[in-house]
């Protein structure tokens, strides 16, 4: 069972610079798991832990429940995918390929069998005579990817693969480490920024801040219940709309009201009742107000864009002006202006406004999210569930 287990894993570099804090997280078997979170997180570093370029400065790490604090990495059955593919610049794809093996003392002919099948696989047969300076940036990845497969290792350890590739050889470069993981099953860690690459490519996803691990949970759980706002903001692209609020009572409703109107009247927007319970403590506070661009609509198309089981009722009617218009084609994003606010919505290819216009809005309210402005923890909580 090749699962890695970090327990309470540290790495501190000086008193003051902690790279890693407290780390708990298990790798379950054949799983993929992705690290994301913005550069300084901790997320490399806690890669390079697992193959042992790092040393822990405390608790353990294990793989396939053997710890490996004090194992040296060749000896602890991984293969790492570097960003800059760490190609060997003498050597053709073919010994780049096998170089591993043949340190093991591998027979040639099985060398020679297993890499033209990986390599096959990879569609790069017929590029195993060439040296890598003779290769573009996607097939040198598929070379160091393959290098890697080769071995059959315990664990595949892949950091931030892709960084280096073009926005289209990227997005078919990603389907191919996901079609591989399907058919070879290995256990793999994979460290990215890019939050897009997390929610397509992770079976779960950890995501990292400051060292500390903010949630670890499948894309579509973190994308729907985030536990605090830096998750909030971090996945989902566009990024979640965050509006500071206040919380009010209307009579056995709450409702939450903007600061500051301005010219579009401002916002008063009705809690769905399964959320007024959590909501009730704050009544006379102010928390921030969380809604995805998907669900702020064009208030002239907003039933047809609702979910299947989703209540007509939930949509509550806010008059904004457009600030900027961004035509994608089959959707169109709005930059729009609530008095001193400015939030994003992501409308249909329908709504034809130009910037200055003014735009009646629908927020379906049963997809809102709430969090403390002191802990930026979520509110809703179970509510959510």
């Amino acid at each position: 069972m090749a699962n890695v287990i970090f327990d309470h894993v540290f790495k501190r570099y000086t008193s003051d610079v902690v790279a890693v804090n407290d780390l708990n997280m298990e790798v379950k078997d054949k799983e993929f798991l992705v690290l994301v979170g913005p550069s300084g997180c901790g997320k490399s570093t806690a890669l390079r832990m697992i193959a042992g370029l790092e040393e822990i400065s405390d608790g353990t790490i294990s793989i396939a429940e053997r710890v490996v604090n004090n194992v040296a990495p060749k000896d602890r059955d991984i293969a790492m995918v570097f960003q800059n593919y760490a190609l060997y610049p003498h050597m053709n794809v073919f010994d780049n390929m096998g170089f591993a093996l043949k340190l093991r003392h591998m027979p040639k002919e099985q060398i020679k069998t297993r890499v033209e099948a990986v390599a096959d696989s990879l569609g790069i047969k017929h590029l195993l005579d060439r040296k890598p300076r003779a290769l573009s940036g996607g097939q040198r990845q598929r070379v160091a990817l393959g290098r890697a497969i080769v071995r059959e290792p315990q664990v595949f350890l892949m950091d931030e693969p892709l960084s280096n590739l073009d926005a289209k050889m990227r997005v078919s470069t990603r389907a191919e480490i996901s079609k591989l993981h399907q058919r070879l099953q290995t256990t793999t860690v994979y460290v990215t920024h890019d939050q897009v690459e997390a929610m397509t490519m992770g079976d779960r996803i950890a995501v990292m801040k400051d060292g500390l691990l903010q949630q670890l949970n499948t894309p579509q759980h973190l994308f729907n219940n985030p536990a605090n706002m830096f998750v909030a903001g971090f996945i989902g692209s566009p990024a979640m709309n965050l509006i500071p609020v206040n919380v009010e009572q209307d009579g056995a409703d709450v409702v939450l009201t903007s600061p500051d109107g301005g010219a579009e009247g401002g916002m008063k927007l009705h809690v769905p009742d399964r959320y007024r319970n959590a909501l009730m403590a704050y009544t006379g506070k102010q928390v921030v107000f969380g809604l995805r661009p998907q669900d702020i609509h064009d208030a002239r198309f907003a039933q047809g864009a609702l979910d299947e089981g989703d209540d007509p009722a939930d949509l509550v009617r806010v008059r904004t002006r457009v600030d900027v218009v961004e035509p994608m084609g089959s959707e169109v994003f709005l930059y729009l202006l609530n008095g001193q606010h400015t939030f994003v919505s992501r409308v249909d290819s329908r709504t034809e406004v130009q910037p200055g216009n003014t735009l009646e809005t629908a927020f379906n309210m049963d997809k809102m999210h709430a969090f403390d402005p002191e802990t930026q923890l979520s509110i809703l909580g179970q509510s959510k569930a």
